[in-house]
């Protein structure tokens, strides 16, 4: 069985039909799957949703990508929910200076609010991160507790910067991007993660892996993406949906 630790079942491209989203994931062994609620609306869905279907639990923040216009008025709905022990995570959360969509102080102050949270409510955090690890690594290694739970979602950093994630405890987690013909770098990362430490998601709606290309991704192809891991790792692939199953239970004491 697999545990998709990434997805994002509320968001409106996939919402309107995940009855049949989840049943076709299933169909192929994935039972449970990480919602990532990252606004008001997915957050409202996602609560909904895991009320009514079983093995899909919620996590929550706003994204880089959105503190600058949604931050500040979402950040208690995230909260309140994190209190009420609605969200098994905190994330994602992190910085992105890829995009620049949000000024980087903003995407600052409210990674240090995220951590503050999680920390007090002994939650793990989920990070996204694109060209920011150096700043990433040290806003977290002064405002979050040393050994405290944390994944590094969607990971597409150098070997080096996956090396720091590793140091630090933290999971990585690898998407689909491992599958495509160009990710050679990033399959020399997943081969070297420790089983321990290692998880997969589909990041759907996003990213579907490579013979999926130009679909709209759901937890369903995790398996392609699992399967070149084993590849890499020259191990069965039940191996590694089994031990990525039992890492994201565990980090989510699920």
């Amino acid at each position: 069985m697999y545990f998709d630790s990434h997805a994002h079942l509320t968001a409106p491209e996939l919402c309107a039909h995940v009855s049949e989203i989840l049943q076709r994931a299933r169909n192929v062994g994935v039972n449970e799957i990480l919602n990532i609620c990252t606004d008001r609306q997915t957050l409202y869905d996602g609560l909904k949703l895991a009320e009514v279907e079983g093995g899909v639990f919620n996590a929550g923040a706003t994204t880089p990508h959105d503190v600058e216009t949604d931050g500040e008025s979402d950040f208690s709905y995230f909260e309140e929910a994190a209190r009420a022990k609605k969200l098994v995570a905190i994330g994602e959360t992190g910085l992105d200076y890829h995009y620049q969509r949000a000024d980087r102080k903003i995407q600052q102050k409210f990674l240090v609010r995220y951590l503050h949270l999680a920390a007090e409510l002994k939650l793990p955090v989920i990070f996204h991160c694109r060209e920011a690890f150096a700043d990433l690594f040290s806003i977290v290694d002064a405002e979050y507790p040393k050994g405290a739970p944390a994944v590094l979602h969607c990971f597409t950093g150098t070997q080096r910067e996956a090396e720091e994630v590793l140091r630090r405890g933290w999971h990585l987690s690898i998407s689909g991007i491992a599958t495509f013909k160009k990710s050679e770098e990033l399959r020399l990362v997943a081969k070297q993660v420790p089983l321990e430490q290692l998880l997969i998601e589909t990041d759907a709606p996003f990213l579907a892996p490579q013979g999926m290309r130009g679909k709209v991704n759901e937890p369903a192809f995790i398996l392609e993406t699992a399967a070149c891991i084993a590849a890499v790792q020259g191990v069965p692939v039940k191996d590694i949906a089994q031990a990525t199953r039992a890492n994201a239970l565990r980090l989510f004491r699920l």
